[in-house]
C-alpha cells in the first residue's frame, strides 16, 4: 500500500503555489511539510484530500493487492482530513459528536469507536458535555479524536497542535505513533515535534506570480 504525488502544479488566483512536486509515504511513514507561510502546505494537504484538483499532475494510491487508482473520488475513503475548523455540532454531547463521525467514517462499531477514541484524547470526563460548551483546546482533541474513531491509513494533518496544552501533544503524538506502528501512513504540516521519527521532510518554496502574469 502507499500513496504518492506525481508532478503535481497548483495555481491559485495568478500565483503557482507549487509546480512539478512530488512525494510517496508507505506504510509507517510520515511526510512533514516545511516551508514559510504561503509556500502551499495546507494547499497540497487539501489537494491530496481530494478537495482541489491539480493544475497538472495527479496522486496515487496503491492498494495492498497491487492495484492503483488515480481518481481522488476512489480513494478518498482511505484518508483522515483534519484542517484548521474543528467541525463540532454545538447541540450534540461530545460521545455523541464523536458516534456521528466514527459511523460517518465507516466504522462498524460506532459507539465503541467512540468511547476508546475519548478516551486516547483524554475525553472520556467531558462525555456528555454538549459541544457548544467546549474550550479551543477540547474542540481540538474532539476533532483528533475522529481519526481514532474509524480506521483509515492515510492521515493529512494540517497544524495538529493548534490549542493544544502540553498534555494534549502528547496524547496526539501517542496516537499518531501507534498509527504508524499499525502501518498508518502520515503527511502533517508542523512545527512541533510530535514524535515523528525518522520522518522525511517536504520543503516547499514560496509561491510566485507565473511568467505569463509579470
Amino acid at each position: 500500500m502507499s500513496f504518492s504525488g506525481h508532478n503535481l502544479t497548483c495555481i491559485r488566483g495568478e500565483r503557482v503555489v507549487f509546480e512539478g512536486l512530488g512525494f510517496s509515504v508507505a506504510p509507517g511513514m510520515a511526510l512533514l511539510l516545511r516551508g514559510p507561510n504561503g509556500s502551499g502546505k495546507s494547499t497540497l494537504l487539501r489537494l491530496a484530500a481530494g478537495f482541489l484538483k491539480p493544475e497538472d499532475g495527479h496522486l496515487t494510491f496503491r492498494h495492498e493487492d497491487g492495484q492503483e487508482v488515480a481518481d481522488s473520488e476512489d480513494f478518498r475513503e482511505f484518508i483522515h482530513y483534519v484542517g484548521h475548523l474543528d467541525p463540532v455540532k454545538p447541540a450534540f454531547t461530545v460521545t455523541e459528536n464523536l458516534e456521528f463521525w466514527s459511523g460517518f467514517e465507516g466504522n462498524p462499531d460506532p459507539e465503541r469507536g467512540a468511547a476508546e477514541a475519548l478516551e486516547k484524547m483524554g475525553l472520556a470526563h467531558i462525555a456528555d458535555v454538549p459541544g457548544r460548551y467546549l474550550s479551543a483546546g477540547q474542540r481540538r482533541r474532539l476533532n483528533l479524536a475522529r481519526i481514532a474513531a474509524a480506521h483509515k491509513p492515510i492521515w493529512l494533518l494540517d497544524e495538529p497542535s493548534v490549542s493544544l496544552d502540553g498534555a494534549s501533544v502528547a496524547l496526539l503524538a501517542d496516537l499518531i505513533t501507534e498509527h504508524r506502528t499499525g502501518g498508518g501512513m502520515v503527511i502533517a504540516a508542523t512545527h512541533i515535534d510530535l514524535g515523528f521519527e525518522s520522518s522525511e521532510i517536504l520543503e516547499l518554496a514560496p509561491a510566485r506570480m507565473p511568467e505569463y502574469a509579470l
